[in-house]
């Protein structure tokens, strides 16, 4: 029987730190980024955000085959060694040059499909974005294997601060869309070179793969999965540069955008450290707590997503002006529809790394499938009316999408509707209950105030009534949530003989 060895930090406790690491950095990354965006997105027209938002199409399709399903891989793995690195090093190598080369020959048929020639000499730019990727994966899925999010952490925020000063230099000297090509560049380089000196990655591929099978078929699954969710996540994209026109394509893009970015940007850190935490759980042979493990990730993530959701659709018309300028008011009437179909994102999202860590991926991939016959088809109907049609096709493709998932995955690890129920309903509730009172308040205030003014008003008040209702409703879990914050020194006690 292998012992813990006293004074070593117990899984949960692991957990919390990375969580804290993770999630705490991503904040003050995002605020990195926020600014620079927001001041970026001030100085630039919305078809320069329309023309990116056509190049970006083709660059999220290849970049679901980019291989970190494969380095993702190495996470599940008892032991990986030296030579298991290199051979992973070396398919991923081979696999974002060939995107690479993909990218730069076809960038003129997809130039041609959207009637913008300029969106040809975006993308060849945008293909050398694919050969910092290798380096960024192997170092993320070493890291992780060790539960080390600190110091990955670290790297981010140093990129993300080299992708900021690039984005404000071309926004300030008139760069145009050009902006938006060469922020993300400097930031995979920095991000690249930043993790494999972290990591200790190895910096030489091997290009023999003598049995390295199991993980080309463990990441072959996982990039399907990617290919499926492309189609699901840009079909939108893909219909609406046909039907808009750069301009409305870019307030649509925008408006999804910052609707997004509590989904896109601080999900999927919480997913990663969920992940190699339901990884290691399955090594240590506590498999049959995952459904536990994945209400506890339920609870704290929608205890913030659902009143930040609810705050956004109830503020929307102060909040845009504030952030994008008065310019981008068009944003506004979007935001409401698409903050109900973020929450029903952000939930759903949740579920696919308790899965793939169990061993079942085709599970995701199963749910990614009919994600992209569904969403497809609820953007073409939706796009009849416009930019809002395309709104309203979130709300009626995600809903179809997270009823499937949760009926799914929740059998593959044993979740049972009562508990999800029990978990949702609290902070919904709350959050409900904040939308309508921030709404009642915001109709009393005389009309001409400035939008600044009415946020400072109504965001206070807003956090006052969530807290407040959430304790009247459900007190732990404003416990749990300062329970899982405080003890992250908590060390494992050696087990008795």
């Amino acid at each position: 029987m292998i012992m813990a060895d006293a004074g070593t930090p117990s899984l949960a406790a692991q957990v919390r730190t990375a969580v804290i690491w993770r999630s705490g950095s991503q904040v003050l990354t995002q605020i990195v980024s926020w600014c620079s965006t927001l001041i970026v997105i001030r100085l630039l027209a919305p078809q320069d955000y329309g023309l990116f938002a056509m190049a970006q199409v083709m660059l999220v399709l290849l970049s679901t085959m980019n291989g970190w399903g494969l380095a993702s891989a190495l996470i599940r793995e008892p032991e990986v060694s030296e030579e298991r690195l290199r051979q992973t090093l070396g398919m991923l190598v081979l696999m974002n040059c060939g995107l690479a080369l993909t990218q730069f020959l076809a960038a003129p048929l997809v130039a041609l499909w959207f009637g913008q020639p300029q969106v040809t000499s975006l993308l060849r730019v945008l293909s050398l974005l694919y050969l910092a990727v290798p380096f960024c994966a192997l170092s993320h899925a070493i890291m992780s294997r060790r539960m080390d999010f600190r110091r990955p952490a670290q790297v981010r925020l140093i990129a993300a601060l080299a992708g900021a000063a690039t984005a404000l230099t071309g926004a300030f000297n008139d760069w145009g869309v050009w902006t938006l090509v060469a922020a993300p560049l400097v930031m995979i380089v920095a991000e690249a070179v930043g993790m494999t000196r972290a990591s200790g990655a190895p910096i030489r591929p091997s290009f023999r793969f003598a049995g390295a099978g199991h993980i080309a078929g463990f990441g072959g699954v996982m990039t399907a999965t990617q290919l499926f969710w492309f189609v699901q996540s840009q079909s939108d994209v893909m219909i609406a540069g046909r039907v808009l026109d750069p301009h409305n394509l870019g307030v649509y893009t925008t408006g999804l955008f910052l609707a997004q970015l509590l989904a896109s940007k601080f999900v999927p850190p919480i997913n990663e450290v969920a992940y190699a935490a339901y990884s290691r759980s399955q090594d240590e042979g506590q498999g049959d707590r995952g459904s536990s493990a994945l209400l506890a990730t339920i609870r704290l993530v929608m205890l913030i997503a659902l009143p930040a959701y609810a705050g956004m659709a109830v503020v929307a018309q102060p909040l845009v002006p504030v952030l994008l300028g008065d310019k981008w008011i068009e944003i506004i009437p979007l935001l409401p529809i698409l903050a109900s179909a973020m929450a029903m994102m952000t939930l759903q999202i949740l579920f696919a790394p308790a899965t793939n860590a169990r061993g079942v991926p085709w599970a995701a991939l199963r749910i990614a499938m009919l994600g992209s016959v569904v969403m497809p088809v609820s953007f073409f109907i939706g796009s009849r009316w416009g930019i809002e049609g395309f709104a309203w096709g979130w709300v009626g493709g995600m809903a179809v999408l997270t009823a499937a998932t949760v009926r799914l995955s929740g059998r593959i690890v044993g979740l049972q509707l009562g508990g999800l129920a029990r978990a949702i309903a609290p902070p919904l509730v709350a959050a409900l209950v904040m939308a309508l009172g921030v709404a009642m308040l915001l109709q009393t205030l005389p009309n001409g105030l400035p939008p600044l003014l009415v946020l400072i008003i109504a965001v206070p008040l807003g956090a006052v009534l969530y807290g407040s209702a959430l304790h009247l409703i459900a007190p732990e879990r404003m416990a749990e949530a300062l329970h899982f914050a405080r003890n992250r020194s908590e060390v494992e006690p050696a087990p008795a003989e």
